[in-house]
């Protein structure tokens, strides 16, 4: 409280009163003070009590460590056809079912034996007519397809299928091979061993930015899997989605692993 004001405060008072004032103002300008002193500790005290929340909060470190694995694909789908012409249906039908029959000798001459046959299908063949003097299109026959899918762990047993079926071809049947697929099953099998490759080397990242600063890993605190990539031998390609490439019969598996550790 102001001097003034005390002063003032004193004067309208009676002579015992102000007597008594005068004794307490000592004992009144302490216990102001300690109330300001206790204040301003229990402010200080916050404050220092949330820099050290905010230091040891920040006692960590983020890295992302990968890892990569070269593997061979370990199942092989082929999608083929064949297909006949005729200008009528039932004759499209009796070419097709001879010719099946060649298909059915290669395979069985390559020791292959599970053959799936998918729905034929049926397409009709246009030519030009006239009607009453104008050129209209009008069907002349049908065009009837028979897709072949074939599937084996033999991953070299296809491929090379594929360039003998030429074989057909000169038997007369209209055969041609549509794709290859490679794939490999075990992925789910790597994710896992990936995961902890990836976490390993997050870990050597870590240790190798930590020592820079004079510091040394504690322990890890989180980690996530990025999406898996699947790519041709020793591509490096990534998407959103993870890459699950068919095309290559070698491949490499690249995994992302992000990591937060604590640091002492």
């Amino acid at each position: 409280m102001p001097r003034g004001v005390v002063a003032a405060m004193a004067n309208a008072l009676s002579p015992s009163a102000r007597s008594a004032m005068e004794s307490s103002r000592p004992h009144l300008f302490g216990l102001l003070a300690g109330l300001f002193l206790a204040a301003g500790i229990a402010f200080a005290a916050l404050v220092v009590a949330g820099a050290w929340t905010k230091i040891a909060e920040s006692q960590v470190i983020n890295v992302t460590g990968s890892a990569r694995k070269n593997v061979r694909s370990d199942l092989v789908i082929w999608r083929a056809s064949f297909s006949t012409e005729a200008p009528t249906l039932l004759e499209a039908q009796q070419k097709l079912k001879a010719d099946l029959a060649k298909v059915e000798r290669f395979f069985a001459a390559k020791n292959i034996r599970e053959v799936a046959l998918h729905p034929v299908r049926i397409r009709d063949i246009t030519g030009k007519g006239e009607d009453d003097g104008e050129t209209v299109p009008r069907r002349v026959g049908y065009r009837l397809s028979q897709p072949v899918v074939l599937h084996s762990e033999d991953v070299l047993q296809l491929p090379r299928l594929s360039g003998e079926s030429t074989e057909l071809l000169e038997q007369g049947v209209v055969f041609i091979s549509e794709s290859m697929e490679f794939i490999y099953t075990k992925a789910n099998e790597a994710k896992v061993e990936m995961m902890a490759e990836a976490t390993k080397d997050a870990l050597a990242r870590a240790e190798q930015i930590a020592g820079q600063g004079g510091r040394k890993i504690k322990e890890l605190r989180q980690a996530r899997m990025g999406v898996i990539q699947i790519n041709p031998i020793f591509g490096t390609a990534t998407s959103w989605e993870g890459n699950n490439d068919t095309t290559s019969l070698e491949k490499t598996i690249t995994s992302t692993v992000t990591a937060t550790f604590s640091l002492h």
